[in-house]
């Protein structure tokens, strides 16, 4: 009765932690919570557990999707994080689909039997996080080392799709850059990071951002942080201290269906790192500023009746 039970608690165990990963699990997992190679040999032959890739299963029979493939191969080869086309797939800048490419500190260079493209570097600690669960390179490290397996044509619309989705980090690429000068990469990218960094620096506020910092100062709220990082994603106003974000919405940058349920799924995972998004637009101004005022004060936690600024 007592093996019964162990045998439970540890089933139990594995059916949580495949839950956290799209179904998958490692052989080394398994012996951690007391799966001997027998059993695991059983689970395997009545089909309990599934073979992805050596070392790496998945929990009975269910398909795996592409984002399960992608977590599969990482976990194969870990520690590791998707890179190259892979990545880019993943943060929706196109990228390559044949091959699944994994980055990791060692290991044989090249394209295995099991579909599984793996390149042989060192990550820095800022080079690479989780996306939907999986561990992949930044946008920023994506596009420096799709400059060495892309042609131009193809660097050029990730670079573009980047700066769409707000994902361009232009400042991250030349830190990389600045580490790695030798690598062939930093030639074939510099001409777009130099167009870039111009760009810039030469940037002038849209009408709407012009608005919203007449609106703060006329309404006597503190001004905000602008055009700041929070959690990788660039955010147009931010109150730090109280975690507040205003996202300044204009026609001109959100007119399609995809630009629009990006933002949405943006202000979710915001949310769930404690930041509230309040999403301001022309008509906002035009219509309502004294509602709009009197709400961000009080996410702010300033008094009803702040003495106006000198």
């Amino acid at each position: 009765m007592a093996e019964n039970l162990t045998d439970i608690a540890r089933d139990r165990e594995i059916v949580d932690l495949a839950r956290g990963q799209r179904g998958l699990v490692t052989s080394r997992q398994l012996a951690a919570v007391g799966m001997g190679r027998r059993t695991l040999d059983r689970w395997v032959g009545s089909g309990r557990l599934w073979r992805v890739y050596r070392g790496v299963y998945v929990l009975g029979p269910q398909p795996l999707t592409r984002h399960g493939r992608w977590l599969a191969a990482v976990m194969a080869k870990a520690p590791a994080a998707l890179s190259h086309g892979s990545a880019a797939a993943l943060w929706g800048l196109s990228g390559d689909r044949r091959h699944i490419d994994v980055t990791a500190s060692h290991g044989r260079r090249g394209l295995n039997d099991s579909g599984i493209r793996l390149h042989v570097a060192q990550l820095r600690r800022d080079e690479w996080g989780l996306r939907e669960g999986i561990p992949v390179t930044t946008v920023a490290r994506t596009l420096f080392d799709l400059a060495e397996v892309v042609k131009p044509p193809q660097l050029e619309s990730a670079w573009d799709e980047a700066g769409r989705l707000h994902l361009l980090r232009v400042k991250q690429i030349a830190t990389i850059c600045d580490r790695w000068p030798t690598r062939p990469a930093c030639r074939r990218i510099e001409p777009l990071l130099s167009a870039r960094l111009l760009h810039e620096s030469e940037r002038r506020r849209s009408p709407l951002e012009d608005r919203f910092a007449a609106f703060v100062h006329a309404h006597h709220l503190p001004p905000p942080q602008t055009n700041v990082l929070v959690d990788g994603d660039e955010v147009d106003c931010l109150w730090p201290t109280t975690r507040l974000i205003v996202e300044l919405d204009s026609w001109e940058f959100h007119h399609d269906r995809a630009a629009f349920e990006k933002d949405r799924d943006r202000d979710a995972e915001h949310l769930l790192l404690g930041y509230k998004t309040i999403r301001v637009t022309h008509r906002r101004l035009d219509e309502e500023p004294a509602r709009l005022a009197a709400q961000i004060r009080e996410l702010l936690g300033e008094m009803q009746n702040p003495q106006p600024r000198p």
